[in-house]
């Protein structure tokens, strides 16, 4: 049988191995042709294509397995499953100065803020709250004036009280939680992926209706693991990259 043939990349060494390896065979599943046969090589051949130990592929083999791209038999080899489609979305952990940092430069306009009933889809981060507090900003290039996302921030009822709105103008929702209001953030989780401009992303960022934006969810949790604020942030999708650099050091 025919085996499916991945992309060739040249390894960065200063990221992990397995990480590389897996979004390099993710890239060439998601991007396979349907006359393409469906049964990977074996886990030595892999190997030896990308140029890793086979301990390396195993971990990369595992990655995808977990998001539902392959399956494995045993004594029959690794399979592409025939409708997999990009499910799980890239997520990011940093440092709360980084995600600071990428928060911040950009001249923040405060469009409106209140309460409103807990979202749906926000219910497992306040399973014990009604209401939260609401922010919705628009950010805008400092020096030509472009707006480049919008964001809602939507924030435990409790820690609203101690926040001044004319902060959200100058700093972003994390630093004003730490920094002003004086929680302790253990660590924030990011998500990112590829979504269409509804129509109000696409007249608050002036881009076309249904074209690409970066929808990115960011969680922040205190030290006993309790949601403190979640971000939802639309970007320009011609404006905006994430890179991920992990240090072993």
């Amino acid at each position: 049988m025919t085996s499916f043939a991945p992309d060739s990349i040249v390894l960065n060494r200063k990221l992990p191995l397995w990480y590389q390896v897996s979004q390099s065979l993710r890239a060439s599943i998601l991007g396979r042709s349907p006359r393409d046969p469906l049964r990977l090589p074996t886990e030595e051949q892999l190997a030896g294509h990308y140029g890793v130990s086979v301990l390396t592929m195993r971990q990369a083999l595992k990655e995808l397995e977990d998001e539902g791209l392959i399956t494995r038999h045993r004594r029959r080899g690794t399979f592409i499953e025939p409708h997999a489609r990009r499910g799980a979305p890239v997520r990011l952990l940093g440092s709360v100065d980084a995600i600071v940092a990428q928060q911040s430069g950009m001249k923040a306009e405060l469009l409106d803020h209140g309460t409103t009933p807990v979202p749906s889809e926000l219910g497992e981060y306040f399973p014990e709250l009604v209401e939260v507090a609401t922010y919705h900003r628009l950010r805008c290039d400092e020096k030509t004036g472009e707006p480049t996302n919008h964001a809602r921030n939507y924030v435990r009822p409790e820690l609203a009280a101690r926040i001044d709105p004319d902060d959200l103008a100058r700093w972003p929702m994390t630093k004003v939680l730490r920094d002003v209001v004086g929680m302790d953030i253990s660590r924030i989780t990011d998500t990112v992926e590829a979504r269409l401009a509804d129509p109000e992303t696409a007249r608050l960022l002036e881009v076309p209706l249904l074209s690409p934006i970066l929808h990115y969810t960011g969680i922040t949790y205190d030290d006993a693991g309790r949601v403190l604020d979640v971000a939802v942030i639309h970007y320009r999708g011609d404006r905006f990259s994430f890179t991920v650099t992990l240090d072993a050091t």
